[in-house]
């Protein structure tokens, strides 16, 4: 395990295995950024042809390891490149700290001394540290070097109470965020939706403090009992059962209710519309969005935000059989509307529009979904943008602002008024139609839909994780191949707003 400590200090002098210092671009050559002065002190003059002579440029996402020979305490200074010296904001800070951290692997004890100026960066560099050192280990036989044993922040600002909260807070985001990792990493076979729920259940039990959350599992029986024909449908043709999974945390004095539901598709064949075999290599992914709103309701708890949360968090694995809902079923959803299936491929909808219904029922002040949902969004936004989209204008810039502020970028995307026409006018047979019949406006079009379980009048959001939920492609800053944990740190961030009244 390792350690995390805040302090004020000199990196010159600390005594580490390893520093880490932030430079940036100014002119034409390169500067030590904020945090790293002294030790720039202790080079002079010749800490910049140093740099120069390495090839290193300052751009973001460059790191150079140098042996200091004495002129610092530690034995290997570490120079991370934080880009423009005008655009070094948390966000560039995050990233920089977790290229420092894959890059000292093996050093027993780090100090790291990148901008810590104020709560913000401090909650940056701790948080790109723990994310950027992340790593996915459980079925390997060798695992490697675990990381440091000791690693030290150093700030100025170390004894304000706003920034050694954000430094606690930092802590139990990157854990959550780290927890949501594991379970979109895990193959699916493992994570069937039994073995899911199991999860969340021994995930709350093995909480040491914070608020108290209560977790209720209803199986494949109560759901059929209850009417959820969306989650049904989805699940009867696996031979693993579905799941609902509801979470609670009520804290007294709670000054809101904030509503998630979460998309727990564990495994996406494709069903009978069977998707082309490289397309089901990552769909053990397809249960992002449930893992994120799982993994932020414990953290909001165990933060103790005075803030209700409740969460609806429903779980299915997509398989082809001889149970398989087939395209033109009509299904009946949680609340009585039906739905003509077109494509058994566009399934995630099918198993919110239940959740949704519920969370509405309970109205919390605001209700946000999350969710793997369409290839559309992807195709729109890439791999490193979510789609957001809702039925309140300015719900959807708090999720942006609140994913700004923790370094998750959003984008907001219409529900074009011709959207909702189209899924309650396609189907000859039903209240509504499951899927686009155009090539066109897919996640749109999927946006629609969902607003047609959310009740009138309620605030709610949609955000399409689509590409940004799982990394296809190599590391990058603080994000890891595979599972990213993309919405944990804003959730947690809104939270913080519905708790303060600015969420209103």
């Amino acid at each position: 395990m390792t350690s995390f400590t805040l302090r004020k200090g000199s990196p010159a002098k600390t005594r580490t295995d390893a520093v880490v210092i932030g430079v940036v671009t100014a002119g034409k050559g390169v500067v030590a950024a904020a945090g790293a002065e002294d030790v720039a002190s202790a080079y002079g003059r010749k800490f910049g042809p140093l740099l120069s002579t390495l090839g290193f440029t300052g751009k973001r996402g460059e790191v150079a390891r140098i042996p200091t020979g004495g002129t610092i305490k530690a034995p290997l200074l570490v120079v991370v490149g934080l880009g423009p010296a005008d655009q070094v904001d948390p966000d560039a800070v995050r990233r920089a700290s977790g290229v420092a951290a894959r890059a000292l692997s093996n050093s027993a004890s780090v100090a790291v001394a990148l901008p810590a100026t104020d709560a913000a960066h401090v909650r940056a560099v701790t948080e790109g540290w723990l994310l950027g050192g992340y790593t996915f280990t459980r079925y390997k036989s060798a695992t490697g070097p675990e990381g440091p044993g000791e690693v030290i922040v150093l700030s100025d600002a170390a004894r304000a109470s706003s920034v050694r909260e954000a430094f606690e807070t930092a802590q139990v985001v990157a854990g959550a965020v780290a927890r949501t990792r594991d379970w979109v990493n895990t193959p699916p076979g493992d994570l069937t939706p039994p073995a899911f729920a199991d999860e969340v259940v021994a995930a709350n039990k093995a909480r040491k403090g914070g608020g108290k959350v209560t977790v209720t599992v209803l199986d494949e029986k109560q759901l059929a009992d209850q009417g959820c024909g969306g989650i049904i449908g989805v699940g009867r043709g696996s031979a693993s059962p579905p799941r609902l999974v509801k979470l609670s945390y009520k804290p007294r004095g709670a000054t809101g209710h904030l509503g998630l539901v979460g998309k727990g598709i564990t495994y996406d064949s494709g069903g009978l519309t069977i998707k082309p075999g490289p397309s089901m290599t990552t769909m053990k992914s397809d249960m992002a969005g449930a893992a994120a709103v799982v993994s932020a309701t414990l953290a909001i708890a165990d933060l103790g935000l005075p803030v209700a949360v409740t969460a609806w968090v429903p779980m299915a694995e997509n398989m082809v059989s001889g149970h398989a809902t087939r395209p033109g079923d009509v299904l009946t959803m949680y609340g009585g509307k039906t739905v003509e299936v077109l494509n058994t491929d566009a399934e995630g909808r099918l198993i919110l529009a239940d959740a949704l219904v519920m969370a509405c029922e309970a109205a919390p002040d605001l209700i946000v979904d999350v969710a793997t949902l369409t290839g559309a969004c992807e195709l729109a936004l890439g791999d490193r943008v979510s789609g957001v989209m809702g039925n309140d204008e300015d719900l959807v810039a708090l999720v942006r602002d609140a994913g700004a502020r923790t370094g998750e970028a959003h984008w907001p995307l219409p529900i074009a008024e011709e959207m909702p026409v189209k899924v309650r006018t396609y189907s000859t047979v039903a209240d509504l139609m499951q899927h686009n019949v155009d090539l066109y406006g897919g996640a749109l079009y999927a946006a629609a839909f969902l607003q047609e379980f959310v009740a009138a009048g309620q605030r709610w959001a949609h955000l399409d994780i689509a590409g940004t939920g799982f990394n296809k492609r190599g590391t990058y800053g603080h994000v890891p191949a595979g599972g990213t944990g993309v919405t944990v740190a804003t959730l947690v961030e809104l939270a913080g707003q519905v708790a303060d009244g600015s969420a209103a």
